[in-house]
Formats: C-alpha cells, sequence, structure tokens
C-alpha cells in the first residue's frame, strides 16, 4: 500500500512540476517556452532533411551540425549599419545593431541579444575548454558561443556565427519590406 501511495505522489508531484515548468502534453512541434512574462516563443521542429532543404549546405553545418565559419569569413563581421540579426534559419529577431561592438576575434559580436528568451543557453565541453553554446530560441539552430570578456554594461561577448544570422536594415524593417 505504502509503494502504491508513493508511486501516485510522485506521479503527482511530476504533473505538478509538468504545470508549472509550462508544460502542455502537446508535442514538440507546438512546445512553448516562457521567460518572465516576456512574448512566448513557439518551437519549430523539422527533420534533418528538412532543414537540409531549407538551409545551404554552410548553414546546415554550423546551424544544425555544430559547425564554426572560418573567421574573418563573414560579411556581418563588419557590417555598421543599423539593424536586427535575425537567426537564418527561421527569422527570429536575435541581436539589434546597437549591441554590436568590434571585438577582433573576426565573428560578428554582440553584449546581449534583443530579449533573454530570444537565444538558450547550454554548456558545451567539446573542444577540450569549458564553453556556453547560444541557440536560437524558436528553432535550436547552433548560433555560437558566449563568453564573459564582453564590454558593459553586461561584461559578455556573444559570438555568433555570421552564416547563422540573416541582417535586417532598419530601414527595410521600418517600412515593412523585412
Amino acid at each position: 500500500m505504502k509503494t502504491g501511495f508513493a508511486a501516485a505522489t510522485l506521479w503527482a508531484a511530476i504533473a505538478a512540476l509538468s504545470i508549472l515548468a509550462g508544460c502542455s502534453g502537446k508535442g514538440a512541434a507546438e512546445a512553448v517556452e516562457k521567460d518572465e512574462g516576456r512574448e512566448m516563443i513557439e518551437k519549430i521542429v523539422k527533420s534533418e532533411e528538412q532543414w537540409k532543404e531549407i538551409l545551404t549546405p554552410e548553414e546546415f553545418r554550423v546551424m544544425r551540425k555544430k559547425g564554426t565559419e572560418r573567421a574573418f569569413s563573414s560579411p556581418l563581421n563588419d557590417n555598421k549599419d543599423k539593424g536586427v540579426y535575425r537567426c537564418a534559419a527561421c527569422a527570429l529577431d536575435l541581436f539589434s545593431s546597437d549591441a554590436k561592438f568590434d571585438s577582433g576575434t573576426g565573428w560578428p559580436s554582440f553584449y546581449e541579444p534583443v530579449a533573454g528568451n530570444h537565444v538558450t543557453e547550454k554548456p558545451d565541453n567539446s573542444l577540450f575548454a569549458r564553453r556556453t553554446e547560444i541557440l536560437c530560441a524558436r528553432c535550436d539552430s547552433h548560433i555560437g558561443h558566449v563568453f564573459n570578456d564582453g564590454p558593459q554594461p553586461t561584461g559578455l561577448r556573444y559570438c555568433m556565427n555570421g552564416v547563422a544570422l540573416a541582417f535586417v536594415p532598419e530601414d527595410d524593417r521600418e517600412n515593412g519590406s523585412e
């Protein structure tokens, strides 16, 4: 009898935690995340074959296979125009030109995302180093890594692969011709 009670209590606790965590019981494609009352980001889930059809081979290698583009190879590294940098896979706004800075590393760098819930952090212990991977919160594409050696006001350096970003100039956003 105690075993049945313990199992029922465990399942009740799991159900309560699922509700508190925002789990809705829907399929992975319909999963939704919340972040401190901010807008909800609806997940996009595609098969590897679907991503291969949508992305260029280099975008697929970097964004889906967690690759890294060659330093100084992206035109976005030197871009000084005003606008927003979106996920190249799903078009979610990730970074603003207002937070961009020249890190000297050869990759587009930012000191903060447009919103905390637009990116996801994940521990990355590959390449014999402890790093923090940055993923798009909508489609889980690999965008780059974040380091604690950036400028103020955050002290962070979001070092992003340019091939994982699509730049939309401020003028295009204002005119609705994104």
